[in-house]
């Protein structure tokens, strides 16, 4: 699902709609570690903006500013407040890709880090109940959870950089800790779910 139009966090902008969903943070001072994918990703949700569907919207707030007292006109006060929120996203992905730091992870890894846990690294490891999990860590612009992708941020994240096979940490969890032992650490593409704009009325007023 596109996320064009979910709220940047308030250290990205100094505020959004209320009910809006906040976007991840970046931390203070740091890059915007992402995958190829990742990026392109964003970079196709700026394009799409920029050139299909703010100009779009921008159509139908002119259109509607010819029709009558603005401020009980529907369309009006709907595309304008929708502009904002196309600004916002657009200015919110403008400092991302500015901050962009790209990471391949298939990209080869030769000596000791080969097999140690850094961004893009796919990672299986035991709970201590002896279940097994695998995570990939990206970009906080690519977490996904149905794919496993977790952001590299993500208190597991922490936990496990920097591992290698073998190596055991404690992760705090609601109500306790779990044990997690590694089992295997490997660098490999990350298939990213590429952007696709969620259809509007305002799209299908070319």
């Amino acid at each position: 699902m596109s996320k064009a139009f979910t709220r940047e966090s308030d250290q990205d902008d100094g505020g959004a709609d209320d009910g809006a969903v906040a976007d991840p943070a970046l931390p203070a001072g740091t890059r915007n570690y992402i995958t190829p994918g990742g990026l392109q990703r964003l970079r196709d949700e700026l394009q799409y903006l920029l050139n299909k569907h703010r100009p779009n919207v921008t159509a139908v707030v002119s259109w509607a500013a010819g029709n009558g007292d603005r401020s009980e006109n529907a369309d009006y006060q709907y595309g304008k407040r929708r502009l904002r929120e196309i600004d916002r996203r657009i200015r919110f992905l403008t400092r991302r890709l500015d901050l962009a730091a790209v990471v391949d992870p298939a990209a080869p890894r030769p000596g000791p880090r080969a097999d140690q846990v850094f961004f893009g690294a796919t990672v299986t490891y035991a709970h201590a109940n002896g279940d097994e999990s695998t995570v990939t860590i990206v970009g906080i612009d690519e977490i996904d959870l149905a794919r496993q992708h977790i952001s590299w941020v993500a208190p597991l994240a922490r936990a496990l950089a920097k591992t290698r096979p073998g190596d055991s940490v404690t992760l705090r969890v609601p109500g306790g800790t779990d044990e997690l032992t590694v089992l295997d650490v490997r660098y490999q593409h990350v298939d990213v779910a590429p952007f696709t704009p969620v259809p509007t009325s305002f799209d299908g007023r070319d």
